[in-house]
């Protein structure tokens, strides 16, 4: 009998077979390579590091500028309680990052020696597990069982793919503790430079609203970036919720600092 080969209208419905294109099929593999860099970096944890250590740098130290400008904090108070903040927040971030990244690593290996005591135990259960896992994404039953024997012949691999396949979860994909760490540290610190800046050449009401001007220019390139390397057509929209979050953030610490200010007053 003669395949039918894939049903391209569920697959792909806007694509039409006839338009099959040599250049069609080098814009499909720039796409996929783009994609094996982009999943490469997202799972080395450098990514999310990066931008949670950029975006909290920023909203930590403007925050924290705000808060004091509004109980009428020295200008030397508010550098010295930046700079302090900057530290205490990278080193906080990047030994939270190593931590949690580490952890995870630890637990996803428990997990695969549990897998393991299972295999030893009875094999056919695993693979029975397996198969409907396959089974549960999408596969037909003939193809999930040959599949689940394919992953049980690998050999190197088999307990890796089986964990991935029936919890989701492996080793290698938890990320680098260390690359999240050093992103995390090197980007906090970046981020809540930006607010803090101008209170070395300018003091006051200039100090605040220069903190508040590179601050939004940072959260609008932050967000600019984050929806380029989404994808994403909408870009304007990424770096405009980014602004919002530090803006809304920024409002109630400098409203709470000017009522903090008048109570101690």
């Amino acid at each position: 009998m003669e395949s039918t080969g894939p049903d391209w209208s569920v697959l792909a419905p806007r694509w039409d077979p006839s338009q099959h294109s040599v250049q069609g099929d080098a814009v499909a593999e720039a796409e996929l390579a783009a994609l094996g860099r982009t999943a490469r970096r997202v799972a080395g944890g450098g990514i999310r590091a990066a931008v949670l250590g950029v975006n909290d740098g920023l909203v930590t130290n403007l925050c924290l500028i705000l808060g004091l400008a509004g109980a009428h904090a020295g200008a030397g108070t508010v550098r010295l309680s930046g700079l302090a903040s900057l530290l205490a927040g990278a080193l906080s971030m990047a030994a939270g990052e190593w931590v949690s990244l580490r952890g995870q690593r630890e637990i996803a290996g428990g997990m695969e020696d549990a897998l393991h005591r299972a295999w030893t135990h009875s094999p056919p259960v695993v693979l029975a597990h397996m198969a409907q896992g396959m089974r549960d994404r999408g596969l037909d039953v003939e193809t999930a069982t040959r599949a689940s024997w394919g992953v049980a012949t690998a050999k190197r691999t088999t307990r890796e793919t089986t964990l991935r396949i029936l919890f989701g979860v492996s080793v290698g994909g938890t990320g680098s503790p260390m690359v999240a760490a050093v992103s995390s540290l090197l980007l906090f610190a970046v981020g809540a430079f930006v607010p803090l800046l101008p209170w070395f050449f300018t003091a006051g009401g200039p100090a605040v609203a220069a903190s508040a001007a590179v601050t939004a220019l940072a959260s609008l390139a932050v967000g600019a970036v984050l929806g380029i390397g989404s994808g994403r057509r909408r870009v304007a929209w990424t770096a405009a919720r980014q602004l919002l979050i530090v803006a809304a953030a920024s409002a109630v610490t400098y409203a709470l600092g000017a009522l903090a200010g008048d109570a101690v007053s």
